[in-house]
């Protein structure tokens, strides 16, 4: 999912994708180095999960769109997303079109 996440956002749409994290602690890492402008989570991560590597994020960056992308997006998913500070949350279902619109509607713009 992440590499064709990356294919979308670097060649299709021109984002500039500066980082791709492989568990939650490496995400945290990432983000306070790179300083992203939006930030893709999954609430499905190994060591730290979505809505924990959020909260740390949230209060890292608090400027920073965060948005979970996720196979779990049930209504007391995006509760607890909310609590912690994530801007949307997205279902995978809802396919990469979707999640492209929603970048966009946060202010997320291509290079």
């Amino acid at each position: 999912m992440r590499h064709a996440l990356r294919l979308m956002l670097d060649v299709k749409e021109e984002f500039v994708v500066c980082g791709e994290a492989v568990d939650g602690l490496d995400a945290i890492e990432k983000a306070k180095n790179l300083n992203p402008d939006v930030i893709l989570l999954d609430l499905a991560m190994p060591k730290l999960n979505g809505a924990e590597v959020a909260s740390v994020l949230r209060q890292e960056n608090p400027d920073a769109r965060i948005i979970v992308f996720t196979m779990y997006a049930t209504s007391l998913r995006r509760e607890l997303a909310a609590v912690v500070g994530v801007d949307m949350v997205i279902s995978k279902a809802d396919g990469l079109d979707y999640l492209l619109q929603c970048i966009h509607q946060l202010g997320g713009q291509p290079n």
